[in-house]
């Protein structure tokens, strides 16, 4: 049994120019969010997540996965991240029970061919609540170039008894990346090691 689906949302950024310089190529940033009702709503603390988790997740994976490549060719996407956010009467771990499963970031990672694990953040909120997306590259999580954070809302969700699953792509890293990445940091410290292990 697939999740109750209240509404989808689509967002779509573009960024030309940063810091007054204009980019190479400019950056899309795109996210797509499904409102659906909270599986576990009114049903007091419930032990157990699996049986709902079993049944919804990977279709509604499936759904958003697919509305995405709609928005975004897959062989452009280079960055891509995951957020929930569950409505007051819910609990953080429902909105993480959503997005923490192979069920669901799986088909995110195989329709891109991604090697990386998915950025997240899942939280609690009213309507209205800032949805933010934390990216990384899809292959490598190392390339801080590509650590950007979209960030969208929807006025009416998420309401006190259902959740927001969001997933986010880009087709593209920061428009001017200066700030190297971490294999660079630990060349730089294994050296400084060295030579001050040297003295």
């Amino acid at each position: 049994m697939s999740f109750t689906i209240r509404k989808i949302v689509t967002y779509r950024e573009t960024t030309y120019i940063e810091g007054g310089k204009e980019g190479v190529h400019p950056v899309t940033m795109l996210g797509v969010a499904a409102v659906i009702a909270n599986p576990w709503s009114g049903q007091g603390f419930v032990e157990d997540l699996s049986p709902e988790i079993r049944k919804g997740c990977s279709s509604l994976g499936e759904r958003i996965v697919e509305l995405v490549l709609k928005e975004m060719d897959g062989d452009t996407i280079e960055a891509y991240g995951k957020a929930a956010i569950v409505g007051t009467n819910g609990e953080i771990e429902h909105a993480s029970a959503i997005i923490h499963t192979l069920r669901f970031g799986n088909h995110f990672r195989d329709a891109v061919g991604a090697k990386s694990y998915l950025s997240f953040t899942n939280k609690r909120g009213a309507p209205g609540t800032s949805i933010q997306i934390p990216m990384m590259h899809k292959h490598d999580e190392g390339f801080r170039s590509h650590y950007i954070t979209l960030e969208m809302h929807i006025e009416d969700a998420p309401r006190h008894d259902e959740i927001i699953v969001a997933l986010g792509a880009a087709d593209g890293g920061r428009l001017h990346p200066r700030i190297g990445n971490r294999y660079q940091d630990l060349q730089e410290l294994a050296a400084e090691a060295e030579q001050d292990g040297n003295h």
